[in-house]
C-alpha cells in the first residue's frame, strides 16, 4: 500500500469509527450526560469510589476541570462524596444508586443497539468485525 493509499486508508477508518461511537452514543440519547460524565461515572462502575485527582488523571484532564464535572454529578445525585477510608484530607466519589442505575441502563441501550446492528451482518462479517476489534484493542493499548 502506498504512504498516500494508507492516509487515505487511515482517514476513512478513523471516520468509520467516528461514526460508530456517535451511533453507539445516540442510542442513550436520552441520557443528558457529557461523553465525560458518561465515563467517569463507567469509570466508577468498574473500579468502584475514587478521588477527583485520580479520575483526572484516569480521564487525562486538569483536576479543575474532573472537579466541575464532579460538581454536576453531585447535584444531579448521581454520585456522591464519601470520606476516604485510610487518608482523612481526602473524599471519594462514589456512585449512588441513581447513578449505578443509570449507568446500567445506558449501558444497556447500547449494547443493544450495536449487538442487534452485528446480528444484521453475516457470519464472514460478524468474524472479520470481532478480530478487528482485537486489533483495534491492541492499537489502543500502545
Amino acid at each position: 500500500m502506498s504512504p498516500e493509499d494508507l492516509e487515505i486508508a487511515t482517514s476513512e477508518f478513523i471516520q468509520a469509527v467516528g461514526l460508530l461511537v456517535r451511533r453507539v452514543r445516540s442510542a442513550a440519547a436520552s441520557q443528558p450526560l457529557s461523553m465525560t460524565e458518561s465515563s467517569v461515572l463507567s469509570r466508577l462502575d468498574k473500579n468502584g469510589p475514587a478521588t477527583i485527582a485520580d479520575l483526572a488523571r484516569a480521564e487525562g484532564v486538569k483536576p479543575q476541570s474532573m472537579g466541575t464535572t464532579i460538581s454536576s454529578l453531585l447535584e444531579t445525585g448521581l454520585v456522591e462524596r464519601k470520606p476516604h477510608p485510610t487518608d482523612g484530607r481526602q473524599v471519594n466519589i462514589e456512585l449512588t444508586p441513581n447513578g449505578l442505575a443509570l449507568r446500567k441502563a445506558t449501558h444497556a441501550a447500547k449494547r443493544s443497539w450495536l449487538a442487534q446492528a452485528i446480528a444484521q451482518l453475516d457470519e464472514s462479517e460478524r468474524q472479520t468485525l470481532f478480530k478487528a476489534g482485537e486489533i483495534v484493542l491492541r492499537l489502543a493499548e500502545k
